[in-house]
């Protein structure tokens, strides 16, 4: 793959939200985030909802094709971040046991494909709702844990294990735990597949008891939560902390509660992969801020 057709494929513009310690601003950005401007900054990538065994030619013809064109897009950038994260449904439901390891396996074959070494995954419901993760963990360990990068403390939290989207007692006191480690001041970044928060319970895109888990974690001053399961781009803030989703790397879902029902946005033949695409995280420690460039999987 050339410049230009990285170009095309990954996009370089797009809108810059910035969220820390209660901002939230958008700028135009025409030449993607400055990288590396001190020792502490760091960028990382989020992908999300790749849906690997999804089939439905309506929706996504390339269906086996767009999570690879992704890699290569990642692949390509300029300068490769720091690590990356998957944010849930790494792949397609199904109930067939060996189906389900199929999948599994044939994601982390492609994904494996990715220059960065340092990738940290994530279960969606898709992944870990028929039987509590206990596939999911074969192949990709943890259901839920933590890491530190360059000051930022990473909390990744399992919300979809449990089919009826709650977070559990045990869960919840590990998380206590953890925090009591860290001071009010700490950079932590949450990354979780459904929203923490209310944004459709209609449509299943909420976490059950997700106020208990943001009441724990409003004391610390820099809060931001990334997740996945909308497969949208949306932004959202409670009281200081920021909410960012990202969107899918298979099919795009309509706005919450734009239409009667929620079904994956047709393929548009005359705007190929619109809506899809993944992002580029670019952190500023000492401002306390994450500037979110979006990258579309094709730029017309």
């Amino acid at each position: 793959m050339d410049r230009r057709d990285f170009i095309k494929l990954a996009g370089l513009g797009g809108v810059v939200f910035a969220s820390g310690l209660g901002v939230n601003m958008a700028a135009a950005m025409s030449n993607g985030i400055e990288k590396g401007t001190s020792k502490e900054d760091f960028y990382f990538v989020q992908l999300s909802d790749t849906h690997w065994g999804f089939d439905g030619p309506a929706v996504n013809p390339d269906a086996q094709g767009t999570l690879k064109k992704a890699v290569a897009a990642v692949n390509n950038l300029e300068t490769q971040p720091d690590f990356i994260v998957f944010t849930g449904d790494l792949t397609h439901i199904t109930e067939d046991a060996k189906a389900r390891r199929d999948r599994m396996a044939g994601f982390k074959d492609i994904a494996s494909g990715l220059k960065v070494k340092t990738v940290h995954f994530m279960a969606g419901e898709h992944d870990a709702s028929l039987d509590k993760g206990d596939i999911y963990q074969e192949f990709f360990g943890k259901l839920y844990y933590t890491f530190d990068h360059k000051g930022v403390h990473f909390i990744v939290l399992d919300n979809v294990s449990d089919p009826a989207a709650v977070v559990g007692e045990e869960q919840i006191n590990w998380l206590k735990a953890d925090l009591k480690q860290h001071k009010p001041e700490t950079p932590i970044v949450v990354l979780t597949h459904r929203p923490l928060f209310d944004l459709y319970p209609q449509w299943d895109w909420t976490t059950k008891n997700g106020s208990t888990i943001t009441d724990i974690l409003m004391p610390y001053k820099n809060v931001t939560v990334f997740y996945g399961h909308i497969h949208q781009e949306h932004h959202h803030m409670t009281g200081h902390i920021a909410h960012h989703a990202a969107k899918s790397l298979m099919f795009p879902l309509p706005a919450p509660g734009s239409v009667p029902k929620r079904v994956p946005v047709n393929w548009d033949a005359a705007a190929p992969y619109k809506g899809l695409g993944f992002r580029e995280v670019g952190t500023a420690i000492r401002k306390a801020q994450y500037e979110i460039n979006e990258l579309p999987v094709l730029k017309a």
